[in-house]
C-alpha cells in the first residue's frame, strides 16, 4: 500500500510543477508592452509573408 502514497506524492509534485511553469509563462507574456506586442506581430506577419 505504500507505493500508492509515493504515486500520489509524485502526481502532486507534477501538478505543482506544471502550475509553476504556466504561471511563469503567463507573467512573461503579460510583461510585454502593447508596442512590443505590435512589433512582434508585425515581424511575424512579415516573416510569414516571405516566400521561402
Amino acid at each position: 500500500m505504500r507505493w500508492w502514497k509515493v504515486l500520489g506524492l509524485a502526481a502532486f509534485a507534477g501538478v505543482a510543477a506544471t502550475g509553476v511553469v504556466v504561471v511563469r509563462a503567463e507573467r512573461r507574456r503579460r510583461a510585454y508592452t502593447p508596442e512590443e506586442v505590435r512589433d512582434r506581430l508585425r515581424a511575424r506577419v512579415a516573416e510569414a509573408g516571405e516566400p521561402g
